[in-house]
């Protein structure tokens, strides 16, 4: 769904798919401090109630995501016959509580029924039993092999997303044309690429925020586990501490620290920006004064963000040894395990990530849907990187399976590179977050897909 956003639902400038995505993934009963935390009104007859982030957007912005989440709801409501009450949360800055810490809490405490959970909160509530087993439901059995992956946590089938969120570059086509460059697939193509883009006079060839630049790490971290790699058997070998994250983590975080040293990347701007506010990002891409940005999937088909170019816009995937390598990350639909309306909430599940529901939002926001029975066409800018996907040639930036969970763990390791940590002094939060009992459970840094 967006964290995936998720995508993972973030703070930015672009809120038009803060409910997917995006995400972008214990006991007692207290939570979000009141002021911040807004609940419909409802009859309490048949009602099943749902925590879901608020999404941010300008009063006069159409909400696309808003709306397809609303169609399959609308679905669910009329074919059971009950009422799903929103209960949303939105942190005034980033310093109160974020998205993940609330869901942390409601879950723990049971507040609610049916939560849309970033990967990283999938992963903490599953392994600690606070989420119902979705395996056995009827659109369980369509998904794809990759997202019944990244769900599954200790054996169960945790969450469900309504759509796969895919990370790519967006390539202003027209630069590379003029500058004679080709569109790169490893990391040292890359690099030339950018060499070429700053003595042509782009200052900063690659547009950036605190949030996404991890998807590097990831492309080239794992480009080989997920595409022909013995991917139970590698997992199993970083559970039980054979095999080291730092390992597999290195080259990545190596090539970031050189598109920093070489000033591709404005370290110091993207470490305080926000999704589509950094150096190069936003209105800068638009206006083709940067040559390259990185954004999920739905920013292609929203005109708030990326959408509707002026120029020739490619989004194509990551470099890596590979090749180009589009990054996943979902967020998830969850039922809590001791819910109070447990059982309605399942029926729901099973409604809104049925193949007709999934239908109906893939086609309604042009996204990659979790059935491997649905599928729409997307926008031209995105179809190298829809080639990819369609063709099961990516890496996942979220899996539960892992015990360190991965996409706000390296996010926030990230952002030590871009504060002035060397790659030894990242790496070595790597290993004592796996060394660490209970790491998988370490704090997300923020809500899902912004």
């Amino acid at each position: 769904m967006r964290p995936i956003a998720s995508k993972r639902v973030r703070k930015g400038a672009v809120a038009v798919v803060a409910l997917v995505g995006a995400l972008v993934l214990g006991a007692c009963s207290t939570s979000a401090p009141a002021e911040n935390l807004a609940v419909q009104d409802v009859d309490e007859e048949r009602t099943v109630n749902f925590f879901s982030p608020m999404e941010k957007i300008s009063p006069d912005t159409e909400n696309t995501a808003r709306t397809a989440s609303d169609l399959t709801i609308a679905m669910a409501e009329e074919r059971l016959g009950l009422t799903l009450a929103y209960h949303t949360y939105t942190a005034e800055n980033y310093q109160d509580k974020t998205y993940d810490e609330v869901c942390l809490e409601r879950a723990r405490n049971n507040s609610d029924d049916l939560y849309l959970l970033n990967t990283d909160t999938i992963v903490t509530l599953g392994s600690e039993g606070h989420l119902a087993d979705l395996s056995g439901l009827s659109c369980a059995q369509n998904l794809r092999e990759v997202v019944r992956t990244a769900n599954t946590v200790d054996g169960k089938l945790v969450a469900i997303p309504q759509e796969v969120v895919a990370y790519g570059l967006f390539v202003n086509k027209d630069i590379f044309d003029e500058c004679e460059l080709s569109l790169p697939n490893t990391p040292e193509e890359f690099l030339e690429c950018c060499r070429v883009l700053k003595e042509k006079g782009y200052e900063t060839p690659v547009g950036a925020n605190r949030w996404w630049l991890e998807t590097f790490v990831f492309a080239q971290a794992y480009a080989d586990l997920y595409n022909g790699g013995d991917v139970a058997a590698e997992v199993q070998a970083l559970n039980e501490g054979r095999a080291r994250y730092s390992d597999y983590m290195r080259p990545g975080f190596e090539f970031l620290k050189k598109l920093i040293d070489l000033g591709y990347v404005d370290a110091e701007n993207a470490l305080v920006s926000e999704a589509f506010e950094g150096a190069g990002e936003g209105d800068d891409f638009m206006a083709g004064t940067c040559p390259i940005v990185m954004a999920y999937w739905g920013a292609a088909n929203t005109d708030t963000a990326y959408g509707s170019p002026s120029f020739n816009m490619e989004v194509i995937g990551f470099p890596s040894a590979r090749g180009q390598m589009p990054v996943l990350s979902m967020t998830g639909c969850a039922v809590g395990e001791r819910a109070e309306h447990r059982d309605e909430a399942l029926k729901v599940v099973d409604v809104i990530c049925s193949d007709e529901a999934l239908q109906l939002y893939a086609e309604t926001n042009r996204v990659i849907s979790p059935s491997k029975n649905v599928e729409v066409e997307c926008v031209e800018p995105l179809r190298p990187l829809n080639d990819l996907v369609q063709a099961d040639t990516y890496v996942l930036a979220s899996n539960a399976g892992m015990d360190v969970e991965q996409w706000g763990n390296v996010c926030l390791i990230v952002r030590d590179l871009l504060g002035g940590a060397t790659v030894d002094e990242c790496m070595a939060k790597l290993d004592a977050l796996q060394d660490a009992t209970g790491s998988r459970l370490a704090p997300a840094p923020g809500s899902a897909t912004w």
